[in-house]
């Protein structure tokens, strides 16, 4: 099991760039995939973006491909998306989650056992 905290939300303008974190305690060598998702206001939850800790291959949602960068420092125990050129319709709450299961498209939440609180991004037109 791990424990996950985010940090690193906050508001912005339109455009503009946010770098969240998401700091792992616990058996971190447990997990075999690491992921960001995101979460708006009467939505679903959906992924963003997934990166295997051993090898660092990412998997992005097609929407988020070019928007966002997820990696990683295995030495930081530390999880990291960075979000460029900001929309508002990327306004949401944040979480990172790990699982045991490989990386694939196909994960959901379902996949994710270990989950963070949250941090909250707003992005204003």
């Amino acid at each position: 099991q791990v424990q996950l905290v985010e940090s690193g939300g906050g508001s912005v303008q339109a455009g503009g760039s946010l770098r969240l974190s998401c700091a792992v305690s616990g058996n971190w060598y447990s997990t075999y995939c690491m992921g960001w998702f995101r979460q708006a206001p009467g939505k679903e939850r959906e992924g963003v973006a997934f990166i295997a800790r051993t090898t660092g291959t990412t998997i992005y949602a097609d929407s988020m491909k070019g928007h966002f960068t997820i990696s990683q420092d295995s030495t930081k125990n530390t999880l990291y998306l960075q979000m460029n050129s900001l929309k508002p319709e990327d306004t949401a709450m944040y979480y990172c989650a790990a699982s045991r299961a490989y990386c694939n498209p196909a994960l959901s939440t379902a996949d994710f056992r270990s989950w963070g609180q949250g941090t909250q991004v707003t992005v204003s037109s």
